[in-house]
């Protein structure tokens, strides 16, 4: 019985990922006693496929000192009934019962879910200050922001499931209305879009200023569809768009989201799961681009699990983050892996 309003995979931008596979490899912590901060992760129990608490504190005991984690909008626990545009609420008070568990210290000594992020139809305008307003309740001190997602590309060999979602939804009036409605309550934006989208969420944040926006995934580089094959094309172009966007001094860029198929990256067909040097081979140009462009003061890591955990373990998604942050200063390292996201979230640790 699903558990959730939405199924685990239906995007079919990530793989599930499989226990068994991911216990072929495991490998000594890399500088084990720095703090991270993992400001983007789901928890959803759906489509037989479960990510809960227990699930998140087992990969957190492997060995990284999370100190804290954001939990971020993925639809789950929405409420079943009432009007439509406060459903979303539900997933804020599901994420606040998870802190109140984990502040227990039951499950470990991290603060999982220490930060918020749901989501609010901004297509409602003026009205969803009220859905806002809601969620900041049921946070209970917790709820930071909103996640509305305007991923989108016609072809759903590129997109999946997001082939049918809004086209230009960053642009359109009433989203943008609704967006205006953030700062004044203090509340950030999560941006989740394809590489070919990010001049979109640019004139938006520039059309918005004082509004906190955070890049998610690296931008959503792709390498699925008609963009398979053509990486050194396409690096080029995402290139160029993040080194735009990063023109924003009020957007932030979140690195991670590297490990689902969405890259192009067969990592999950392999016999045996990527070590970290391997998977930090891979994602290194794309990394170093956003810390070049945005500065570790405007970037950090995240796990994106459970989505990433398709292509590698917990273990090795950070020791392959602490691999390509090895070359910066002390103060950056701390920025990249905790700082930022504590600053940008705005976490009580």
């Amino acid at each position: 019985m699903s558990a959730s309003t939405a199924p685990a995979s239906s995007s079919g931008l990530y793989a599930d990922p499989r226990e068994d596979w991911l216990a072929q490899h495991t490998e000594e912590i890399i500088d084990p006693g720095r703090p991270i901060v993992d400001p983007h992760h789901h928890l959803w129990d759906r489509g037989g496929l479960r990510y809960m608490i227990e699930e998140m504190a087992a990969d957190i005991a492997t060995g990284h000192n999370i100190v804290a984690t954001v939990y971020v909008d993925c639809r789950s626990m929405y409420r079943a009934s009432g009007p439509e545009a406060f459903r979303p609420v539900g997933e804020v008070e599901f994420a606040n019962g998870v802190a109140a568990m984990s502040a227990s210290g039951g499950y470990g000594k991290a603060q999982i879910n220490a930060g918020i992020v749901s989501h609010a139809d901004l297509r409602l305008g003026d009205a969803v200050r009220s859905v806002l307003e809601a969620e900041i309740v049921a946070g209970n001190g917790r709820f930071r922001g909103i996640r509305h997602s305007s991923a989108w590309y016609p072809e759903p060999a590129v997109a999946g499931m997001y082939a049918t979602r809004p086209k230009g939804l960053l642009l359109d009036p009433a989203f943008r209305k609704g967006f205006a409605c953030l700062r004044p309550l203090d509340l950030s934006f999560d941006a989740w879009l394809f590489h070919p989208q990010i001049g979109e969420l640019a004139d938006l944040a520039r059309a918005f200023p004082d509004t906190r926006i955070v890049l998610d995934h690296c931008g959503g580089p792709v390498g699925l569809g008609r963009f398979a094959g053509k990486r050194e094309e396409t690096f080029k172009a995402w290139k160029a768009s993040i080194q735009d966007i990063a023109k924003c001094p009020d957007v932030h860029v979140k690195l991670g989201g590297l490990a689902m198929c969405l890259l192009g990256y067969d990592f999950h067909l392999r016999p045996k799961p990527p070590s970290s040097e391997e998977a930090a081979a891979a994602w290194r140009p794309y990394i170093e681009t956003c810390i070049e462009a945005f500065g570790p003061d405007r970037a950090m890591f995240e796990s994106n699990f459970s989505p990433d955990k398709g292509q590698c373990s917990y273990q090795v998604i950070f020791n392959a983050f602490k691999r390509i942050a090895a070359p910066y200063s002390e103060a950056e390292k701390a920025a990249l892996f905790s700082k930022t996201a504590a600053d940008f979230y705005r976490l009580r640790l």
